[in-house]
């Protein structure tokens, strides 16, 4: 299993379609799906200070090489459970990242479990919320993980 929050988020998706024969499962937290639509759908302020770190997504052969690594334009390639963490304010990486990775994840025919907090941003802050991922997170794996074969898991 794979799984991270934010940036750690997008390296779970990217994870997952560069090894999903290695994975039982994945668990992407707040992650962006697609680089140039994080780019171009994050608070304004933010947008200079993440071109510095993944590519400036105006320039044609950057844009051209982004799309073309995006999980989500990968998406096909991911057939293992997943479970989507994402907050609806989130400032940082709009819930609109989630939503296009379960969208596009939905005709893929293996589990996804999508948890949205209506009431949350970039990452979960209230205890409810809180305690609901958290007992999510351990049925998910549980359910995924934990009750693999021991030879599927071992390898």
């Amino acid at each position: 299993m794979v799984t991270g929050g934010s940036y750690g988020g997008h390296m779970t998706w990217a994870i997952a379609t560069l090894y999903e024969n290695d994975l039982c499962c994945q668990l992407p937290v707040v992650g962006p799906s697609n680089l140039v639509t994080l780019l171009e759908h994050t608070e304004p302020y933010r947008r200079d200070l993440r071109r510095v770190e993944y590519g400036d997504e105006r320039d044609p052969k950057m844009r051209e090489f982004m799309e073309r690594i995006a999980p989500m334009n990968n998406a096909q390639k991911i057939t293992k459970p997943t479970f989507v963490v994402a907050g609806t304010n989130d400032p940082r990486v709009p819930v609109s990242e989630s939503r296009q990775m379960a969208d596009k994840l939905k005709g893929n025919g293996a589990p996804l479990w999508y948890l949205e907090a209506k009431d949350e941003g970039h990452g979960f802050s209230k205890k409810k919320n809180q305690d609901f991922q958290f007992y999510s997170t351990i049925m998910f794996v549980k359910t995924y993980l934990l009750k693999q074969p021991v030879e599927q898991a071992a390898q």
